[in-house]
C-alpha cells in the first residue's frame, strides 16, 4: 500500500476514534450534570457554562446578589470532580501573602537557621475567591501570576501550583461601599464572566422543598482531576469549522473601537477585547460542542458564549453609560451579522 492510499485511511481512523472519545466524555458530563442537579436547582445556564470554563481549562467569574447559591457551586463542583478545595474569604485587610504563602525563619536542631516556604491557599486545584472585589488592588494583584502561568514567585523562588488549577470568583454587583473594582489586567485572566440571577418557579419551589427538610441531598464525586485533565486536551483537539473561525474573529475585532468599527461602537465602546478574548472564544465553542456531545462546534455556540466571554473584556464610554447603554446591547450589535 503506497503513503498516498494510508493517508485518508488514517485519518478516517483518527477522526473515529476522537467521535468515539467525544461520545464517552459526553455520558461522562451528563453524569456530572445529573450530580450537580442534585444539589444546585435550576440555573441550568450558570451551571453548564461553568463546566464549559472548567473544561476549557479557565477561570471564572461569577457575578449576582447574595443567596443565588454561587459559594455552593463552587462547593459541589469540588465535589464532583474530585478536586482539592479551598476558600479565601476576600476583604479589605486581606495580604497577598494570605494567598500565595510566605517564608518563615525556622532554627534547626543544629542550631542553623533557615527559611521554610508555607503554603497559601492558591495551592488548591479549585481556589474560591469569596467576594473578591473586597480585596484591595494589592491583594488581587497576587492572583495574576497564579491564574496565567499555574505558577507564583515568592521572595524570588518560583513555586508550581497542582493541576487542574482554577479560580472561580465570585462577586456581589449590589454593594459598592469596601468595595475595588477589578482592574482590566485582572478582569482579563477570568475565562468567561457569568451573571446569576434569580431562578425561575419551578427550580424555587423544588430547592424550597428539597433544603428545608430533614435531609438534604449531598454531591458525589463523579469524574477525577485526571480525567477532568483527559478532557481538556480533548476539548483542544475538537476541528473548527473555517465558518465559525471567521466568525469568532468578525465578533472580536468589530468590538474593537478602531477606524474602521461601526460608529455606534466608536461611539459607545471605550476599549474593546484583546486577542485572548478570541481565543477564550475559540476554546468555549469547543467546550459548549463537547458539553453537548457533539463532534464540532456551530454558529449556535458562537452567539451563545460571545456574551460570557466579552462581557468583562469591554468598557463602555462615559456617554454610552450617561444614555443607559449597557454591554450585552453592544454584544448583540456585534452578534447581529451572524445571526
Amino acid at each position: 500500500m503506497t503513503t498516498t492510499e494510508t493517508a485518508p485511511l488514517t485519518a478516517e481512523v483518527e477522526a473515529d476514534r476522537l467521535a468515539g472519545e467525544i461520545e464517552r466524555l459526553g455520558h461522562r458530563l451528563a453524569d456530572v450534570r445529573e450530580g450537580i442537579g442534585h444539589v444546585i436547582f435550576g440555573q441550568q445556564q450558570v451551571v453548564d457554562n461553568t463546566l464549559i470554563t472548567l473544561l476549557a481549562g479557565g477561570h471564572t467569574l461569577l457575578v449576582g446578589v447574595p443567596g443565588l447559591a454561587k459559594t455552593r457551586l463552587v462547593e459541589t463542583l469540588g465535589t464532583v470532580f474530585g478536586l482539592e478545595d479551598r476558600r479565601v474569604q476576600c476583604t479589605p485587610d486581606l495580604m497577598p501573602a494570605d494567598i500565595l504563602g510566605s517564608e518563615v525563619l525556622e532554627e534547626g536542631e543544629s542550631g542553623r537557621r533557615s527559611f521554610r516556604f508555607i503554603k497559601g491557599p492558591v495551592f488548591a486545584q479549585l481556589l474560591m475567591a469569596d467576594e473578591i472585589n473586597r480585596a484591595s488592588p494589592r491583594t488581587q494583584s497576587a492572583l495574576l501570576q497564579a491564574m496565567q502561568e499555574h505558577r507564583v514567585t515568592v521572595a524570588g523562588s518560583p513555586h508550581e501550583l497542582p493541576n487542574p488549577f482554577h479560580v472561580l470568583a465570585t462577586q456581589n454587583p449590589l454593594e459598592q461601599e469596601g468595595t475595588y473594582p477589578l482592574p482590566e489586567a485582572q478582569l482579563d485572566r477570568f475565562f468567561v464572566e457569568i451573571q446569576v440571577g434569580y431562578p425561575d418557579l419551578e427550580a424555587e419551589r423544588q430547592m424550597l422543598l428539597a433544603t428545608t427538610g430533614a435531609r438534604s441531598s449531598e454531591a458525589r464525586q463523579v469524574m477525577s482531576p485526571s480525567e477532568l485533565m483527559a478532557a481538556q486536551k480533548l476539548v483542544r483537539r475538537l476541528p473548527v469549522g473555517e465558518q465559525v473561525v471567521e466568525a469568532i474573529l468578525g465578533i472580536v475585532r468589530s468590538g474593537r473601537p478602531t477606524e474602521t468599527a461601526r460608529e455606534e461602537v466608536k461611539a459607545q465602546v471605550a476599549w474593546g477585547p484583546g486577542p485572548r478574548a478570541s481565543q477564550a472564544l475559540m476554546l468555549a465553542v469547543r467546550a459548549r460542542a463537547v458539553l453537548d456531545g457533539r463532534f464540532a462546534p456551530s454558529m449556535d455556540d458562537v452567539l451563545a458564549m460571545a456574551g460570557p466571554v466579552l462581557r468583562h473584556r469591554m468598557a463602555l464610554s462615559f456617554a454610552a453609560r450617561a444614555d443607559g447603554v449597557v454591554i450585552d446591547d453592544i454584544i448583540g450589535l456585534l452578534c447581529e451579522p451572524h445571526l
